[in-house]
């Protein structure tokens, strides 16, 4: 796929690959409906991490807080114009039913942990591992190409590893003492242009996070907006999302708010420890950054910050990929239809990275 003929984004392409290639980290992003890439390269190795989030950099934080939040330093920041310069292949990339009865069997385990009354909603993941030959350069453009709506990021630190993903979801921005938040649940493939035929399941999904979200911002909202459940399509799915807005407390710390926010219930489940403690021991393997959150801090300006939920993301090693997907569960939700959810997730990174080279 060649780069297209703007020379600062070419350059800034080049600068990313100089930096992967010597081993020195970066971030590489486009915020949603965007035509600017923004990077903040770090000059050394060294991992910094985000400890009071009064840091500044770009941060990239894990599923679990108690695990380390990585900051990059913004020793050099460059920017530059992305517009799209070719026709999209069709979207169809082969998926595998490698996993399917794990799968279910872990879906059948969350509903019966909810029928119990500890839980009213998990969300529960799995990994996809498969072989990659394109550079990792060249798989961001095919995620800025595709999916205008997402937030799209390279992100690399030695001593944390390769990740990219497309993220249709907001975690929180603030900025001038105001606060803007997202809630993004329920899931259908995209078809056509047809509003999709949301089933009770779903929008039971989107009102139960809707109001668990809302009743943790109550804590540090002066006033709560919450706007008008829309239908939104992300890539090859459709999702119902609501705005949340409000007025900060007076003294509120960034990371008061991030550790009321993280881990939403879009991602974790309700209520939160209980959730997040059947996922760390049912789902057999580490998150690690799959469900945590990404992008600036304090970058711009003191007490300015947009954060993102690393959704629809991969984490790049060698010639393989290892991508997450997972789905929230209710006592309504149904195994099978939970599995292909997933499968249809999963077409979100491969369609992104179908016929690379």
């Amino acid at each position: 796929m060649p780069y297209p003929e703007h020379k600062p984004f070419r350059v800034l392409l080049d600068k990313t690959d100089a930096y992967l290639n010597n081993l020195l980290p970066f971030a590489i992003y486009r915020k949603p409906l965007s035509s600017t890439v923004n990077a903040v390269f770090q000059s050394d190795d060294q991992l910094h991490k985000a400890l009071t989030f009064e840091e500044q950099g770009f941060v990239f934080a894990p599923f679990d807080l108690q695990q380390d939040t990585v900051l990059i330093k913004p020793d050099e920041m460059i920017s530059a114009t992305f517009e799209t310069t070719q026709e999209l292949a069709e979207d169809n990339a082969p998926v595998s039913e490698v996993g399917k009865e794990a799968h279910i069997a872990l879906v059948k385990r969350g509903i019966q942990e909810i029928n119990t009354g500890r839980l009213q909603k998990v969300v529960l993941s799995r990994n996809i591992e498969i072989p990659v030959n394109a550079k990792p350069i060249i798989i961001f453009k095919s995620l800025l190409e595709r999916y205008s709506n997402a937030f799209c990021y390279l992100f690399f630190h030695p001593k944390v590893g390769l990740w990219c993903g497309a993220s249709p979801e907001t975690l929180v921005h603030i900025k001038a003492g105001q606060l803007q938040s997202m809630v993004l649940a329920a899931t259908l493939p995209f078809t056509g242009y047809e509003m999709p035929p949301w089933s009770d399941k779903e929008r039971e999904e989107h009102a139960v996070t809707s109001n668990d979200i809302c009743k943790q911002l109550t804590l540090i909202l002066e006033k709560l907006h919450v706007e008008e459940v829309q239908s939104v399509r992300a890539g090859n799915l459709w999702h119902l999302r609501s705005i949340v807005e409000g007025h900060l407390r007076p003294n509120t710390s960034i990371k008061e708010i991030i550790t009321t926010l993280h881990p939403t219930p879009a991602v974790c489940g309700i209520p939160t420890l209980n959730a997040k403690a059947f996922i760390q021991e049912q789902e057999k393997y580490q998150r690690t950054f799959y469900t945590g959150f990404l992008g600036e801090l304090n970058l711009k300006k003191e007490n300015e910050v947009s954060l993102f939920v690393n959704l629809r993301c991969m984490r790049l090693k060698e010639d393989k990929a290892l991508l997450f997907v997972g789905g929230g569960i209710t006592a309504a939700s149904n195994p099978e239809n939970e599995w292909k959810e997933t499968q249809d997730k999963s077409k979100v990174m491969l369609n992104a990275l179908y016929n690379l080279v």
